[in-house]
């Protein structure tokens, strides 16, 4: 058997996850893909999601998942749209995730091109949305889901097994196992790794062997652990809340929405914080907040309705969330999304940002490109809905709540192999992160064949296996 892996995403950017592995023999060929993401961010990345794959969708027979976020799976509906109807595989969690993002993810998609439509404001006449809701129903009948440390049959002689990745719900390691005709090796994809010590999720399973690893490496250039996340919080919230105003935070509906509710419910029930409302305004993130119970044991926060607090309220309904414009101050707003790429984020930005006494914290990553990583850059003024809205509130990071390894983490995590991999793809990183990776891992761990991989790029895995 021999075996070639594409890159179809995830190289030199964080964004749009897609690893196209190539099984050929004598009598068989299988093409599976791991993970299915969307690129997001700067435009030229947003164009990608247009270009035809550089294969037939049809042909592939397998997706397997690392994790629910829209970097890697939100390209799967389109997969669908262009002729894939193989199977999808990933952990419990996960496809109970999915389910919630690849719909919202259609909803918006839909939502911007009529909103573009009716605002004249797209280079298309009509604007169309990549996928529909109707594509994300239909892609979401193919998904299977397993348990983690269960052997799981890909193809013939190619099995995964998911490990616990700690970096959101139902998150995992996708240890790979190839039987070829003589030898077998093992695959190793991280997906996205978790932080260390949370008081959410597990530690990043430790794995001790692999052939051929593909790591990330969103952070791999550089250390973003704070010593005490629960103290800066509530610095910011009190600060915020002393100028009068409101608390608007932009954050991802899957893992950080929920983090920052563990750590507000604690700072009210220490007094460390002002007993205002905290108002959760992404259906998405109340959805995800409800998996928590049905998923225990991949969480540390035990059985029940973790999050809830006396003065926590969902914001389900549109006209609710509009409501919210009118806040004068007093009042903690969490929306989704957390690089302000889309989502009702936007409406309370158009108004928010222009009032001097409000507050705007950014809490993770921001990927190049992105409305976050503009206000993060100090811009002033940010282009919403084909305006510009000037910047004149408070602008803070608090960067020690990504979920994402940092490269200290990165490189405990790495440190469990017990030799080193034939060959490692640092991935799903941007330049500086990859590149940083790249150097640690062969200055400080001595490894040997550490790749950056370009865009599209045709790597030769084993011949003969």
């Amino acid at each position: 058997m021999d075996l070639d892996i594409k890159f179809l995403g995830g190289a030199h950017t964080v964004t749009g996850s897609k690893y196209l592995l190539d099984f050929r023999g004598p009598q068989r060929r299988h093409q599976v893909l791991v993970d299915c993401g969307l690129f997001q961010g700067l435009k030229e990345l947003r164009l990608r999601n247009r270009e035809a794959l550089p294969l037939e969708p049809a042909d592939i027979e397998t997706v397997v998942l690392t994790h629910a976020h829209i970097d890697h799976t939100g390209y799967l509906p389109r997969l669908y749209k262009d002729g894939f109807r193989g199977r999808i595989l990933c952990t419990a969690a996960t496809h109970d995730m999915l389910r919630i993002l690849l719909l919202d993810s259609a909803k918006l998609q839909e939502e911007e091109a009529a909103f573009a439509n009716h605002h004249g404001y797209s280079k298309h006449r009509p604007a169309l949305p990549l996928y529909t809701t109707a594509d994300a129903e239909r892609v979401l009948e193919l998904v299977q889901s397993f348990g983690y440390d269960t052997p799981v049959p890909v193809a013939d002689g190619v099995s995964v097994v998911f490990r616990d990745a700690g970096h959101i719900l139902g998150s995992a390691i996708v240890q790979m196992q190839v039987q070829g005709d003589e030898q077998l090796k093992r695959l190793v994809f991280s997906g996205d790794l978790g932080r260390y010590d949370t008081p959410l999720l597990h530690d990043p399973t430790p794995i001790a062997t692999a052939d051929v690893l593909l790591v990330e490496s969103t952070y791999g250039n550089r250390d973003n652990r704070i010593a005490d996340p629960e103290g800066e919080l509530a610095r910011i919230v009190n600060e915020a809340l002393a100028r009068g105003g409101c608390l608007v935070i932009p954050a991802f509906a899957v893992g950080r929405t929920q983090t920052l509710l563990y750590y507000l419910k604690r700072l009210r029930r220490l007094g460390r914080i002002p007993r205002v409302p905290v108002y959760v305004d992404s259906p998405m993130a109340i959805s995800v907040s409800g998996l928590y119970p049905r998923h225990p044991d991949d969480h540390k926060l035990g059985e029940g309705n973790v999050f809830e607090f006396d003065g926590l309220r969902f914001v389900q309904e549109q006209s609710e969330s509009k409501n919210l414009n009118s806040l004068g101050g007093g009042a903690i707003i969490i929306s989704a999304s957390g690089m302000c790429t889309g989502g009702r984020i936007l409406h309370h930005l158009t108004h928010r940002l222009p009032r001097a006494n409000d507050t705007v914290l950014l809490v993770g990553y921001q990927a190049e490109g992105t409305r976050g990583r503009s206000l993060q850059e100090g811009a002033t003024t940010i282009k919403i809905f084909g305006e510009q809205v000037p910047v004149r509130c408070h602008v803070t990071l608090l960067d020690g709540f990504s979920a994402h390894a940092d490269r200290s983490e990165l490189l405990r995590w790495l440190g469990h192999f017990s030799k080193p991999p034939k060959r490692t793809f640092v991935v799903h990183g941007d330049e500086a992160g990859a590149l940083g990776l790249q150097q640690a891992l062969a200055q400080e761990l001595h490894w040997p064949s550490v790749i950056v991989p370009e865009h599209l790029q045709t790597v030769e895995l084993f011949r003969g296996i």
